[in-house]
């Protein structure tokens, strides 16, 4: 037994030896970055002070040649050949020859005084300063490796859900909870079940305490709990949280799910067609259980053309007719009639149309797996399409000259098999 312990104790001496050789090398790596950063800092500071003595040297070559002049000038001694003096143009800026002496003495003192200034305002001072204005804050890694310890490796407890920061909207639910207290947490399980009371599955795994899950069913009680685990195990689940999604479905379009060449209203409730060709808009939410029931309004309809309405999976061919691919269900309708379109096949031709004002109602029934469709609140034709599974969208396609505001969570009309 105490071969075992030495053998093993070597082992972890080494394991410990390798993590501190491993935090050593990151903190030189981390110092080289710093020094590079402070070497690149002195490199343009010096590139800087070399640019103005440049600039320095040069306006001390046009003073000192003034200054010359100056010595010159005032070296003459014949009156009238000082007032015949030939000024430099680079220096007074003139070419006149014939000067006053009044004139001559009047541009000296001007041109002395304003190189003066302007060596006094803006050649006396460095451009950039000798000092590094800044420090090594290393206040928290010297508090990190004096808290350097060893902890005890089993698995967590269970984690706190935080009932005051869980909430469920429409068909998504968020969940919140507190780290087990005294435990190394390396990531969290969060679990749903199927909001019917059955078997629970995974819906996140990772590091943070929150977790948001879209998609689900509408109506229903969802239970949820979360454990946390470490390399050394998965801990206890929490206690169990149930929460409730909406009864009915609100929803508008999504632009991002949705195909080009549409325009939304500011709440995404109304879309208008802009190009020739068909595109496809898609809800916000997607159905896969109960009965849902909403309505579209023709806003706009000043072309011959003829929408179509129904559901869609999330991959539809969204530069298309709905219907036309095996990914959309619709009623297409012009002013006079309707069809029923799936698969590029149309079928079920029916009497009467819309016009600005008609109301276009879409029945979902997935209890009984089943599409419906309605003019005015009257049945357009028998049951649309059956044996209908999976998860479906809401869905409209429209081109130019066509604009339609959806309405949502909505009663069944009174003559439906689910009023």
């Amino acid at each position: 037994m105490s071969d075992k312990v030495n053998e093993n104790c070597e082992e972890f001496e080494q394991m410990v030896s390798a993590q501190c050789e491993a935090l050593i090398l990151a903190i030189q790596a981390r110092r080289d970055k710093l020094i590079e950063c402070i070497r690149q800092d002195k490199e343009v500071r010096v590139r800087a002070l070399k640019e103005q003595v440049t600039t320095c040297t040069s306006r001390l070559q046009q003073t000192t040649a003034l200054l010359q002049f100056c010595i010159e000038a005032l070296k003459e001694t014949d009156s009238s050949a000082f007032l015949q003096v030939d000024f430099p143009m680079f220096l007074l800026g003139i070419d006149s020859k014939l000067l006053l002496s009044a004139q001559v003495g009047t541009m000296l003192i001007s041109r002395v005084a304003n190189t003066d200034h302007s060596w006094h305002k803006e050649w006396t001072a460095p451009r950039v300063s000798p000092h590094f204005d800044l420090t090594l804050d290393d206040k928290s890694v010297m508090k990190a490796i004096e808290q350097l310890n060893f902890i005890q490796m089993k698995p967590p407890a269970a984690p706190a859900i935080i009932p005051e920061e869980c909430s469920a909207e429409n068909n998504s639910v968020t969940i919140a909870w507190q780290p087990p207290p005294h435990s190394h947490v390396e990531g969290y399980v969060l679990e749903l079940d199927d909001g019917n009371g059955g078997d629970f599955r995974e819906v996140y795994c990772g590091i943070e305490t929150i977790c948001t899950v879209d998609g689900l069913h509408f109506h229903c009680m969802y239970n949820a709990r979360v454990k946390a685990f470490n390399s050394s195990g998965e801990g206890d689940y929490s206690e169990l949280i149930g929460l409730q999604t909406a009864e009915v479905a609100w929803f508008t379009f999504d632009p991002i799910l949705s195909g080009p060449g549409l325009q939304y209203s500011e709440d995404n409730t109304l879309v208008t067609g802009e190009g020739w060709e068909h595109r496809v808009a898609l809800g916000s939410v997607g159905f896969s259980r109960g009965v849902h029931y909403w309505e579209f309004t023709i806003d706009k309809y000043d072309a011959d053309t003829d929408p179509a309405f129904g559901i869609a999976r999330i991959d539809v061919t969204r530069d298309k007719m709905l219907g036309k691919d095996d990914k959309g269900w619709a009623m297409y309708i012009d002013r006079q009639r309707s069809w029923f379109q799936h698969a590029g096949a149309h079928e079920q031709r029916v009497e009467g149309g819309i016009h600005v004002g008609s109301t276009i109602g879409v029945l979902l029934d997935l209890n009984h797996h089943r599409l419906q469709f309605y003019v005015n609140e009257e049945p357009q034709g028998e049951i649309a399409f059956r044996d209908l599974y999976g998860v479906f969208y809401p869905a409209v396609s429209i081109n130019r000259g066509v604009s339609v505001t959806v309405h949502t969570a909505l009663d069944p009309p009174s003559d439906s098999d689910e009023t």
